[in-house]
């Protein structure tokens, strides 16, 4: 079963994008780099030891805390894990379940600003008419 975070050719996948990454993965050069978005490869978000649910987000309990986990680093411990990353699937799937839910149709932008929109709901919350005051119920 692959990891969290690939699909299932078991690759390592960019953390931000999910792009494949083709080079060697024994050892991720401190500059290396994704070539769809340009993130940096050798990060937290990308090591084995990763884990949120744990102090300073990092299993390894030597290392030294880095405080972006987004970031290229110089930790000794990093070792890349082919668990990281988002499937391009799953992100594609999780967009249209977003976008479903606040209402945008095929990523379209139609939809009201998010001003304009606090202002209808308010609108429609306390039935204010078009002057503005409220509408009296007979």
């Amino acid at each position: 079963m692959p990891g969290r975070g690939t699909n299932e050719d078991g690759l390592v996948r960019c953390w931000r994008c999910g792009h494949p990454y083709a080079e060697d993965t024994r050892t991720v050069p401190r500059a290396a780099e994704c070539a769809a978005c340009h993130a940096d490869l050798h990060v937290c978000r990308m090591c084995e030891f990763y884990d949120t649910r744990v102090a300073r987000s990092c299993r390894e309990t030597i290392a030294e805390e880095v405080s972006d986990k987004e970031r290229a680093n110089f930790c000794g411990y990093f070792t890349i894990s082919s668990a990281r990353g988002p499937a391009a699937a799953e992100a594609v799937a999780v967009r249209a379940q977003l976008d479903n839910l606040f209402g945008i149709a095929g990523g379209q932008t139609g939809a009201p600003s998010a001003p304009e929109a606090a202002r209808q709901a308010l609108d429609a919350l306390f039935s204010l008419g078009e002057s503005g005051r409220r509408d009296r119920e007979s």
